[in-house]
């Protein structure tokens, strides 16, 4: 039971960390119609969190084997 936790940790992790950082990386949606250009931007809080709560599952799997 305890691996199979430590491995979900993990995958979640790396899930995690990987989606955040591909959120804060791709770039925002851009719209031009002759004169007419838009632009559309956000924050990148959530992505932010994602990494956040990655990182610290990517903690909690690899410190769960010392237990």
């Amino acid at each position: 039971m305890n691996n199979t936790l430590k491995i979900v940790l993990l995958i979640v992790g790396v899930v995690l960390v990987g989606y955040g950082l591909y959120t804060l990386i791709t770039p925002e949606v851009a719209f031009e119609a002759g004169p007419i250009k838009v632009q559309a931007q956000g924050d990148h809080t959530q992505s932010y969190a994602m990494i956040g709560l990655g990182i610290l599952s990517l903690i909690g799997g690899v410190a769960f084997n010392k237990r």
